[in-house]
């Protein structure tokens, strides 16, 4: 050990943070997680908005392209997918706080969707799985926003 080198102990620069410090700090980690909060809900809700936005447009147009029949089940599909979407949003938003992962009852609500899909002879499995899908799309099209155009927001 060298005895040139001064030792925490003896190191007058280190010394514990005064209170007035840690408030300071306190306060500052308390409006980071604030404003990530604010920006977590703020994409969250444009996620939610693009998924209705997205699944109407798809509705409209498979009543019109095909049948009401199909739309229906496109929005079963749709809303399937919204429950889903804001599952997983709950989830995030209890990742710190409470929980350390995420939980996997999500699969559980689409893997029934699809069941009873199968199992119902006046459902149709794939406008169903399309429409629980849609708010996948919106994410796509999020990322696409957010990469393509980052000052439009």
């Amino acid at each position: 050990m060298n005895l040139s080198d001064p030792s925490p102990e003896t190191n007058p620069e280190r010394q514990e943070p005064s209170e007035e410090q840690e408030r300071v700090e306190s306060e500052t980690a308390k409006e980071n997680v604030d404003r990530s909060m604010e920006e977590y809900l703020q994409l969250k809700n444009q996620l939610l908005a693009y998924t209705f936005v997205m699944s109407a447009i798809a509705f409209v147009s498979a009543w019109f392209y095909y049948s009401l029949n199909v739309a229906l089940n496109y929005a079963i599909g749709a809303c399937v997918g919204v429950v889903y979407l804001r599952m997983l949003a709950r989830d995030v938003e209890r990742l710190g706080r409470e929980k350390s992962s995420l939980s996997k009852s999500r699969l559980a609500l689409f893997a029934g969707l699809i069941i009873v899909a199968t199992q119902w002879n006046q459902l149709q499995v794939l406008p169903i799985f399309l429409g629980f899908l849609t708010y996948k799309a919106a994410l796509f099209v999020y990322v696409l926003q957010t990469t393509l155009l980052p000052d439009a927001e």
